[in-house]
């Protein structure tokens, strides 16, 4: 079925989305402005206090950016422990047979095992259609396809290819799956924010109308998974959900995540930029396995339409929608929300370019889309007043979102700056460094880095393809090199893109989505 902008269902759907919009207690656009802003006035406030204080009071500028810095090596450290224990459980989970664990799990009050729908969203925006097929054909190799199925082709109307991609693909892919329905995405509908979000929410609604009216699917036995359209799903991933969504006793009440690696062409990425890459996808495993921590779902990710449409869908006035999403679902059910891990990696691709440079200005403005999530922290606040929880369920996501939103932007300012300005304001300091305790925490808190990031890469290099070509001398001492660069890629294209997205939210400036280039 290819469903076309501007259908009755579709518009009828829109109204919907009007409606319920107020069931969040959404703030007014002034409140929202003044939370969006609470990032960057804190980064921005951070920097001119660093600036002050290592005039009046250096030494309490360094000691704070010392013990800061202290902190953030030893989450480093956890993360490193946690990413051993991410590793051996996707071992275990790539060789279970996820058909006799079913047996195994089964209750009275459980699904059948081929009573489960996979809802498979692909949202997508001039995507690459050697990409799409790529995608497409890795879920086809699921053995639940052909009866289990249905991939959603979530295009956007103003792509001028969209109907030629999503026909050909429609027609290509025809007898592999269930159903293989396109969706598309109007321009321009009041209210929304071009991006992942409205568009998933758009298909969504649409899909749900073909399955659960037209093909008469139970609502509560269909499990929703979004997908970017360059993730390669792992091959057991489809069986392993089918095997917890069905067994689970409140999987109403759950998002199932797997952990990202950007491994797909990796051996053709930059090796600078992929070790910033390995860092990013091993602190997306570390939340993942660590119990210490709250985990967040990222990019790819699972939910039951049940849940979904109980929520009123995703909303449409978002960037980052998987966050926001979670977060909506999470206050809603009153804090009886949860991630659930599958160790199941899928694969992502590198951002790319013509050559390194173009290749960092488009990783900085992924990045710079991805730290337009530092709106959730506004979001959050409104979401905890207009659903009251138990402190401790409420608080233990307000501080994972706060808290990385923050130390990424504030925290870095004071981390960086607070152990530097105040020697160059004040180099007749400079001799005294060395004998104090502060210099032994920032000695600690750079060996830290350098073991945890020999971790990381080593984690990563398990899980990668093999390598088609031997190692040359040449690679190897660009790799070296690229170690010894991470602080200044860091700088470049983490720490700066996320305080240019807070300073934006701060000014009110917007950002127009913009789709990544791939390697």
């Amino acid at each position: 079925m290819s469903i076309q902008p501007g259908s009755g269902f579709g518009w009828g759907a829109g109204r919907l989305v009007r409606r319920g919009a107020r069931l969040g207690s959404e703030p007014p656009a002034i409140v929202e402005r003044l939370l969006d802003g609470i990032p960057g006035w804190l980064a921005w406030a951070s920097l001119v206090l660093v600036v002050v204080g290592s005039v009046f009071a250096p030494w309490t500028v360094f000691t704070v950016a010392a013990v800061i810095g202290a902190y953030m090596a030893a989450r480093m450290l956890l993360a490193a422990l946690a990413n051993v224990v991410g590793l051996r459980r996707i071992t275990a989970w790539e060789h279970t047979d996820w058909r006799a664990e079913y047996e195994r799990r089964k209750r009275p009050d459980s699904l059948p095992w081929d009573g489960v729908q996979h809802m498979i969203v692909v949202p997508n925006y001039r995507e690459d259609i050697r990409i799409l097929r790529e995608t497409l054909q890795r879920f086809a190799e699921s053995p639940l396809a052909r009866s289990q199925v249905t991939i959603v082709l979530a295009m956007e109307g103003a792509d001028p290819q969209a109907v030629e991609t999503a026909t050909a693909l429609r027609h290509e892919f025809a007898d592999v799956f269930r159903h293989i329905i396109a969706t598309y995405h109007p321009r321009g509908l009041k209210g929304e924010v071009a991006g992942k979000s409205s568009n998933v929410a758009w298909a969504v609604r649409h899909a749900r109308h073909e399955m659960i009216e037209g093909n008469g699917d139970a609502i509560d036995h269909v499990v929703i998974t979004v997908t970017d359209a360059d993730s390669l799903l792992h091959p057991k991933y489809l069986e392993s959900l089918n095997c917890l969504f069905a067994t689970a006793p409140n999987r109403q009440n759950q998002m199932w995540q797997a952990p990202i690696r950007f491994h797909n062409k990796v051996w053709e990425t930059n090796p600078a930029l992929a070790l910033v890459q390995i860092y990013s996808a091993a602190w997306e495993l570390a939340y993942l396995a660590g119990w210490w921590w709250q985990a967040m779902p990222m990019s790819t990710y699972s939910l039951g339409l049940k849940m979904a449409a109980s929520v009123d869908y995703w909303d449409r006035d978002v960037i980052a929608e998987d966050w926001h999403m979670f977060i909506k679902c999470y206050y809603r059910r009153r804090g009886r929300f949860a991630i659930t891990p599958i160790y199941l990696p899928f694969k992502a691709y590198t951002v790319g370019g013509n050559g390194f440079l173009d290749s960092c200005r488009n990783r900085y403005a992924q990045t710079l889309r991805h730290a337009w999530g530092a709106k959730e922290i506004g979001y959050t606040l409104t979401q905890m007043i207009a659903n009251p929880t138990a402190f401790t369920r409420s608080t233990r996501v307000f501080l994972r979102v706060s808290h990385d939103n923050l130390m990424a932007g504030a925290g870095w300012v004071i981390m960086s700056f607070g152990t530097q300005l105040p020697f160059l304001l004040n180099p007749d300091l400079l001799g005294k460094m060395l004998s104090t305790p502060q210099y032994l925490l920032i000695a600690f808190s750079l060996a830290s880095v350098a073991v945890t990031g020999l971790i990381f890469w080593s984690a990563d290099m398990q899980l990668r393809p093999a390598k088609p070509k031997p190692w040359t001398l040449a690679e190897r001492l660009l790799t070296l090199a690229s170690f010894l660069a991470l602080p200044v890629l860091v700088l470049v294209l983490v720490a700066v893109p996320v305080i240019e997205a807070q300073t934006r939210l701060m000014l009110g400036i917007p950002l127009h989505y913009k789709v990544a280039r791939k390697i």
